[in-house]
């Protein structure tokens, strides 16, 4: 059964199958060793045990399968290991990793290693219930991390072990929901961050062992935090010893370079139409969420997978057999992968990057979609840096750009993401994109990240923001932990703190980011003094948020805009005060609501707005003998 569901491309846990598994075996203890290389005359097992003998301990064909396997007495965890293969095509060998390896040498060494993934999790708790943390009226507040660069005492990164308790204790003193983990599968290329993966199953042996990353993970679940972990199927190095060329033949790549080749990345494409190598992604997918724990998979570069002409010029690339530039093998890879993925876990998310607008990414495969839980919301995250990049005097003329993504905000599930990709490679940290001078800057990335937590859309920040970093962002080198010494860089990072906190109690803000009835502008069309103001709403009735932003630094005094009943609002938070290194402008902590119609709403509400500010309003809970009826007319909007 394991060989036809191999064969069929339906298989979702070759990892149990392939690769190397201690056992005893009629009593001798050893591994067993498998490894699929259809296209082989010969495969032997070399290691540490053999002194790399490539006659000492061949392997078997299983019948025709292309599955190699044996047993070597004595082999236990820790030992070294390669596959040697013979090809029978053009009198071709190679010393391979094993694919399936749970645990590499660490580079430049290239070789697998036999290891257990025993460990005693002690998640149960988290497991139980993170449905409730994952699911879409939920509040998640994503960290993205590179481990290897977050801090470095001594000039090194931290191991898993001991990253497990300092990142924990900062992700819950900033309010963080979720950590995003930047691959942590073995890549041979440091600097390619971990998006170019040679061995899928095995966690980088640069912070230690698979075991050490489970600890990580189970240590973070212990202490109410998600883990999601970043993906690449679509695209792996050509590095010798990894899956290129694996057995004399194109296994797991295609064989035309304009099928096979990322011009981009200088990488090899996987053959999605291959069986096999579905079975194997398929495999390593359910792999990270079932041995690993993970709350969800992150799963890069989707547009790169759709398109046949990504990156590519005409006469570059390969119709479809319907002569379009879709890739519809890789379209049902990705259907069948979300399908097999919340069929088995249906309490995680998997989420896309996909950079195009491309339908339905984020609905599911029945109704045509693809699928994925929630997809990034890049749409948004170039035009409002494009926004926030301008000098104040001319946003007017580009308001557009803050309020065109409710047009299409609920064509998707969005997480809104500020990611890495936009602080490296010559762009510049986010602080330093901002326009004007120092007070300036600060205000503006307090306005930023204002901005994003008051849109609907789960959140994501890359490390480093929050503390206000001056530098892009450097995988060989620490985040500027030094500015924290200076109250402009505690300021950001108080402020993100807090704008947490309000986000993970107010409902109003994360429970409907996905219903329509969850926002609604109150005023997006004064661009003459490039200020939007908009309400939250949450699925109780009275459970709403008032947002306000001023885009400019010049304060706005007697400012007024309709709010949707009557009362006092409280100024829940204001970016502009001294506590975040603000000029200390605002409300007094609230405001009394006037019976003056305004913006279709009955009441209003008359407000200074700080220069570069960010306001949050929540309407007091009202007290004494008042009528259901009157509380009901009030949230009632009037006719325009």
């Amino acid at each position: 059964m394991d060989l036809y569901l191999f064969n069929e491309g339906s298989h979702v846990k070759l990892y149990e199958k392939l690769g190397a598994h201690p056992i005893v075996l009629e009593g001798t203890a050893g591994t067993y060793f498998a490894v699929w290389a259809p296209a082989a005359e010969a495969v032997s097992v070399i290691g540490t045990f053999n002194d790399w003998d490539r006659s000492r301990h061949p392997l078997t064909l299983r019948e025709s399968s292309g599955i190699w396997e044996g047993f070597v007495a004595s082999v236990d965890t820790g030992a070294v290991y390669k596959f040697h293969i013979v090809s029978r095509h053009g009198n071709w060998s190679v010393d391979k990793s094993d694919p399936f390896a749970f645990m590499q040498e660490e580079a430049p060494q290239t070789a697998s290693i036999v290891a257990s993934l025993d460990h005693e999790w002690g998640d149960q708790k988290w497991m139980e219930k993170r449905g409730t943390r994952n699911g879409f009226d939920a509040p998640m507040s994503i960290y993205e991390m590179h481990i290897g660069s977050w801090k470095r005492p001594g000039g090194r990164a931290f191991s898993y072990r001991e990253l497990a308790s300092p990142l924990t204790e900062y992700l819950q003193k900033l309010g963080f929901t979720h950590v995003q983990l930047m691959p942590v599968m073995e890549h041979p290329f440091y600097g390619s961050w971990g998006y170019q993966i040679s061995n899928y199953f095995a966690a980088t042996s640069r912070y230690g062992s698979p075991t050490d990353l489970m600890f990580l993970i189970d240590y973070l679940h212990q202490h109410e935090i998600g883990v999601i972990l970043d993906w690449v199927p679509s695209h792996f190095p050509s590095d010798e010893h990894g899956l290129s060329y694996f057995d004399g033949t194109h296994l797991f790549e295609h064989e035309d370079p304009r099928q096979g080749f990322h011009p981009d990345w200088n990488s090899l494409i996987f053959n999605y139409g291959r069986n096999e190598v579905r079975s194997f992604l398929l495999s390593n997918a359910i792999f990270w969420l079932d041995r690993f724990h993970a709350d969800g998979l992150r799963v890069d570069a989707v547009a790169s997978m759709l398109y046949l002409d990504y990156s590519r010029k005409a006469g570059q690339w390969i119709p479809n057999v319907h002569g379009g530039r879709e890739n519809l093998e890789a379209i049902h890879f990705l259907r069948r992968l979300n399908e097999e993925v919340y069929k088995a876990f249906p309490d995680v998310q998997v989420i896309a990057e996909e950079s195009t607008a491309w339908p339905m990414v984020s609905r599911p495969s029945y109704v045509g979609g693809l699928g994925f839980g929630m997809k990034w919301d890049m749409g948004w995250m170039h035009d409002t840096l494009d926004y926030m990049e301008l000098d104040p005097i001319h946003r007017k003329f580009h308001h557009s750009k803050l309020t065109f993504r409710m047009m299409y905000a609920y064509t998707e599930n969005f997480v809104l993401p500020l990611s890495h990709d936009e602080v490296v490679h010559g762009k510049g940290s986010l602080l330093r994109k901002m326009p004007g001078d120092e007070w300036q800057k600060f205000a503006s990335l307090r306005l930023l990240l204002a901005y994003m937590y008051g849109q609907p859309g789960k959140k994501m920040l890359f490390m480093g923001a929050e503390i206000g970093q001056w530098k892009e962002w450097n995988h060989d080198d620490q985040l500027e932990w030094h500015l924290l010494d200076l109250p402009q860089h505690q300021g950001i990072q108080q402020w993100l703190a807090d704008l947490n906190r309000l986000y993970r109690y107010s409902p109003a803000l994360y429970e409907s980011d996905f219903e329509q009835h969850g926002f609604e502008w109150i005023d997006c069309c004064d661009t003459e003094q490039s200020v939007v103001s908009l309400l939250r709403r949450g699925r109780s009735e009275d459970d709403i948020i008032v947002a306000v932003f001023n885009f400019t630094p010049e304060p706005r005094y007697n400012y007024q805009i309709g709010v949707p009943a009557k009362g006092y609002w409280r100024e829940v938070l204001n970016s502009d005060s001294p506590s975040y290194w603000g000029s200390g402008q605002g409300n007094m902590g609230g405001v009394e609501s006037a019976p003056i119609p305004l913006h279709g709403r009955r009441h209003s509400l008359t407000l200074t707005l700080p220069p570069l500010g960010a306001l949050f309003f929540k309407r007091e809970e009202r007290r004494g003998g008042e009528r259901e009826e009157e509380v009901a007319a009030d949230l009632a909007p009037t006719t325009p």
